[in-house]
């Protein structure tokens, strides 16, 4: 099949306050401090772009046949690994069969 088929997503749990980020930023440009209301989602320690593709993933696949999976494509400014194939990571945690399945980062 062509085109995506399903998607998933994934948010850090834990935030922080935009005030806190502002305050630590406003010396360099004060008017800023007008817009920093709400919150941002970050990440914890533990996290990176893999592991929070694996989350998204499993949410994606959810009540669906994995063996059905033909390719896995990740995309990330962030990527943890430069000699490692980091979809083939996220392929592997899902358990997808290693035979004619597409990864590409």
């Amino acid at each position: 099949m062509i085109g995506v088929t399903a998607f998933g997503g994934y948010v850090p749990r834990y935030r922080m306050s935009r005030m806190t980020i502002i305050q630590n930023m406003a010396w360099y440009f004060p008017v800023i401090m007008a817009v920093a209301g709400g919150e941002k989602a970050v990440a914890n320690w533990d996290e990176d772009a893999v592991s929070m593709a694996v989350a998204a993933a499993y949410d994606c696949m959810a009540g669906k046949d994995r063996k059905a999976l033909d390719g896995v494509f990740f995309a990330s400014t962030t990527m943890p690994f430069a000699d490692r194939l980091n979809a083939g990571i996220v392929a592997a945690a899902l358990n997808a069969p290693e035979e004619g399945i597409a990864n590409a980062d």
